[in-house]
């Protein structure tokens, strides 16, 4: 069995859909991020960046002792490893997926985040920073979308992978970061079939009901307030 520390977020996406594809046993448990739940000590240890989604296999491949396992991109690489899915065996097509991979955790995420910051939730406008994180995300949005038109089906190549489960649930943030899918037609054909997986749907649908419909002020506090000071370990009270 797999405990998945989780919210209904982009990087939580992540890790519900491959679990969903790859039909490993799991149990969710909600880590409230706007009430500063991925802050308490227990998670921390589990979790050092205080961050979800995290995982704790309590049967690893090797046997041993309940392994967690912190950062998106390194819970599907691990889960891709222990069912032997969605992950190719050859060096070329392993480190093609990898590539892909890094790319969503170095750019498209942080870039995406940080313009739907500024478009969505800064307490002021700040039109140099959303002209910044705009045009950086038009961009990778256009690095994909040739990207697309180069393999065709998927991300990496012939066969669906990690890299697509990574970067689908940010492009699904398309309609939030002001970006018009129609202007990137492969990204638009690929987005509309991974929308077309149960699993996908399943993944995306995970406890849907807990996302807010606008941020309050206790949430903003937990999520944009923290401090190295605030979040040492046995330190930090929840908001």
């Amino acid at each position: 069995m797999i405990d998945l520390y989780y919210w209904p977020t982009p990087n939580g996406w992540k890790i519900s859909i491959m679990l969903e594809e790859c039909g490993l046993p799991y149990r969710t448990l909600p880590v409230n991020i706007g009430k500063g739940e991925q802050f308490a000590p227990a998670f921390l240890a589990i979790s050092p960046n205080n961050r979800m989604p995290a995982i704790v296999d309590h049967e690893p491949l090797d046997g041993g002792a309940p392994i967690p396992v912190f950062e998106s991109g390194a819970i599907l690489l691990y889960l891709a490893e222990k069912s032997g899915h969605f992950m190719p065996r050859d060096v070329r097509g392993r480190y093609q997926v990898m590539q892909w991979l890094m790319w969503q955790m170095g750019g498209l995420g942080p870039m995406a985040g940080q313009n739907g910051h500024f478009l969505l939730y800064a307490p002021e406008k700040v039109p140099y920073a959303i002209e910044r994180y705009g045009k950086e995300v038009n961009r990778l949005y256009g690095v994909l979308n040739t990207q697309l038109g180069v393999t065709g089906a998927f991300v990496a190549g012939d066969e669906y992978s990690i890299a697509d489960m990574a970067i689908f649930p940010w492009i699904r943030t398309h309609t939030a970061q002001q970006v018009a899918l129609a202007d990137f037609p492969q990204v638009e054909r690929w987005y509309n079939t991974l929308m077309e997986r149960p699993a996908v749907r399943r993944g995306i649908e995970l406890l849907k009901e807990l996302r807010a419909a606008s941020m309050s002020e206790e949430a903003r506090k937990a999520l944009f307030g923290q401090t190295a000071q605030s979040v040492r370990a046995g330190d930090h009270k929840l908001v």
